[in-house]
């Protein structure tokens, strides 16, 4: 008998460590470097790539379509990280601002949508997509808060692109 508890006591006991082990945290990987004209940019084109609307006759944001490019434009040039060129052909880095509504359908309850803020950092001579961006908000109740939502997303997509583009010194976390 003394045996039989001896052995469900270490089966217990093994059992016990099986989920530890597994609970361990993964190790993470180290950061991916980033591509050297993001970190060597002085002059930026900033394109504007559109924004939605639900309804021209009753916007959810005030401001209209080129809200947030007009908002991020005012961001970048008061940042004065980066001179702002009238050219693509002239610069250095293409930043591309968007703000679009996603809609998913619900089935019978209808369907959702979800403001979308998007910056994609482009090379100007390949036109490719060096990096990416983007910011899911919300709609609030009533216009003031769908506002102040709104303001919060661009600002977010301006303190993405100044943490991208000033890395912490090497050791800091």
């Amino acid at each position: 008998m003394c045996r039989f508890r001896i052995a469900v006591l270490c089966l217990t006991l093994t059992m016990l460590q099986v989920p530890l082990s597994v609970a361990q945290k993964p190790a993470v990987a180290p950061a991916a470097p980033i591509p050297p004209q993001i970190l060597a940019a002085k002059k930026v084109f900033i394109a504007n790539a559109g924004g939605d609307e639900m309804a021209p006759d009753d916007p959810v944001f005030s401001g209209g379509p080129d809200r947030v490019y007009n908002q991020f434009y005012a961001a970048i040039k008061s940042w004065d990280r980066f001179n702002i060129v009238a050219s693509p052909a002239d610069a250095d880095l293409l930043l591309e601002v968007r703000q679009e509504v996603q809609t998913v359908g619900l089935g019978k309850a209808g369907r959702s949508a979800t403001p979308l803020f998007r910056l994609e950092i482009r090379d100007p001579k390949t036109d490719a997509i060096l990096w990416g961006f983007h910011v899911h908000s919300e709609f609030g109740l009533g216009q003031g808060n769908s506002d102040r939502n709104f303001d919060q997303a661009v600002n977010r997509l301006v303190i993405d692109l100044r943490m991208l583009v000033t890395p912490p010194e090497p050791g800091v976390q």
